[in-house]
């Protein structure tokens, strides 16, 4: 597995070790020795899967006063996922980090705690998997919105985005209720 960082400290791409022949392919996800030795040294304690068509952007979401950690795969298709840091004491406060995650690459983006996360589903259908390092609580679930004119998110849509009434109305970053 390789660990290799972003922009965002704390961010990291994680490459799996993919083993590959005439039967299919085979790799680990998940290995907590291997993940600590890249320095993610966070205990996951809920997955989360969601399924979305093409041109759906879930979030920005975060929590309040629990962040999660979260380390996101897909398993079917492929989406856009990004990464707004709303560390207060952060150099790149405000600043996001997208990548595409597919089920063909088999990469993972881990998002430490004290960040906003987001997708847009870049294939027909896409299957996401994230686990996360607390548990969710609705209560301290907050939204910016996708479209943010501050953040200036490059979401590569192939059509007009398709987003939920709640994430459409979500407030702006000079506006949001931020840890």
């Amino acid at each position: 597995m390789k660990f290799l960082p972003t922009p965002l400290a704390g961010c990291f791409i994680v490459e799996p070790q993919r083993f590959q022949d005439e039967r299919g392919h085979f790799f680990e996800t998940y290995h907590q020795a291997k993940f600590y030795a890249g320095g993610i040294t966070v205990d996951f304690v809920q997955d989360n899967q969601s399924r979305s068509r093409r041109n759906v952007i879930r979030g920005l979401h975060y929590q309040l006063t629990a962040p999660q950690g979260k380390l996101v795969r897909v398993v079917l298709g492929e989406v856009f996922d990004v990464a707004v840091d709303l560390r207060r004491d952060s150099p790149t406060r405000g600043q996001w980090f997208g990548i595409r995650l597919s089920a063909a690459t088999g990469n993972q983006l881990y998002i430490p705690p004290g960040f906003a996360h987001g997708f847009c589903t870049l294939s027909e259908y896409a299957d996401v998997i994230y686990k996360c390092s607390a548990l969710y609580l609705p209560n301290d679930e907050r939204t910016i919105r996708w479209n943010d004119p501050d953040l200036k998110i490059a979401w590569p849509l192939s059509g007009e985005a398709i987003v939920s009434p709640r994430d459409q109305q979500a407030p702006l970053w000079q506006a949001a209720e931020l840890p």
